[in-house]
């Protein structure tokens, strides 16, 4: 029987199939990345009603950390939602602009995520190397320009990826083996030439996470240089204890993307392994972020404490 070749011409909508090969549990996975996406939101609001009311946390690290909860709230409201629907009622159409739009928020988010960690790690090389211009350094003025250099560099660049796909007519299917709409999984069933699209994703993925990566490398290393030239052992290990937070967010966050960026690419994982460590790489991070902050600093873990007492007395 010959087999019959289908493709679709501009198509008007995409269907996502969650996580291929794991559609039968997929249902009970979903309950596990709602309490994620809870998490989420709960520990990233929390620091957003503590941070701007509480005077001894403006700070530039904390200012910092505020734009880092915002962005991983929204990073998980262009997630959980469809993701959810999908696992749970089987909504896997999607209007093929949506998906696009639903790519450029997700990707942008992620770039201001990397951009904001490359800011933090900037503020502690400040704090460290250079204590006593670190306030003049780090003005009010120079720390809403980083935070606009930061956005305005990831909605540029990432903004890009869908306009190449816009150019793309001719799809062999309209089935995208993903949970979310990530970029290589919807070039992939293009049925085009794709290799202007591979390399622009390749440029911005390394113009965004490989140049932060390398410059937190950089800014780790002269801190680290400067931590072992102090002489007393507990100005060393009271100045390693304010880089250690940051340290663990770095690695966590750096070492799942470049897993989920390579792999989509280069690698032979096995698709249910690569969409699932995808998503934990895009969700695990935003819910350990206000829990390793929030342990680490007394002033957040006292005020959210108290957040917890009030609402209990108001429920009695």
């Amino acid at each position: 029987m010959a087999s019959i070749n289908t493709s679709y011409l501009d198509p008007t909508t995409g269907t996502l199939i969650g996580i291929p090969g794991l559609e039968h549990v997929q249902f009970w996975i979903g309950f596990s990345f709602l309490v994620v996406c809870l998490v989420v939101l709960l520990g990233n609001i929390i620091l957003l009603i503590i941070i701007p009311s509480e005077r001894s946390l403006h700070q530039p690290m904390y200012i910092f950390l505020a734009v880092l909860a915002a962005t991983d709230v929204g990073l998980c409201v262009a997630i959980a939602p469809k993701m959810l629907a999908i696992f749970w009622f089987g909504s896997c159409s999607m209007a093929f602009d949506a998906c696009l739009t639903q790519l450029f928020f997700i990707h942008t988010l992620q770039g201001m995520e990397s951009g904001i960690l490359l800011a933090m790690a900037f503020d502690r090389y400040i704090a460290i190397c250079n204590p006593l211009r670190h306030t003049s350094i780090l003005t009010p003025f120079v720390l809403v320009i980083m935070v606009l250099v930061v956005a305005i560099r990831a909605t540029v660049l990432v903004g890009i990826l869908p306009v190449l796909i816009k150019r793309l007519h001719l799809f062999h299917s309209i089935v995208i083996a993903h949970s979310y709409c990530e970029h290589m999984a919807v070039v992939k069933l293009a049925a085009e030439d794709i290799q202007v699209n591979k390399t622009c994703g390749l440029l911005v993925g390394f113009t965004i996470l490989g140049f932060d990566m390398i410059f937190i490398l950089i800014s780790y290393i002269l801190i680290f240089q400067a931590v072992f030239r102090l002489h007393q052992k507990e100005a060393q290990l009271k100045a390693f204890n304010t880089c250690t937070t940051h340290i663990f967010v770095f690695l966590e966050f750096y070492l799942l993307a470049f897993f989920s960026f390579f792999s989509h690419r280069f690698g032979h994982v096995a698709p249910s392994t690569h969409i699932l460590l995808s998503t934990i790489y895009l969700l695990v991070p935003p819910a350990l972020n206000p829990i390793v902050y929030g342990v680490k600093n007394k002033v957040i873990r006292k005020r959210a404490a108290q957040i917890f007492l009030l609402n209990h007395r108001s429920l009695q």
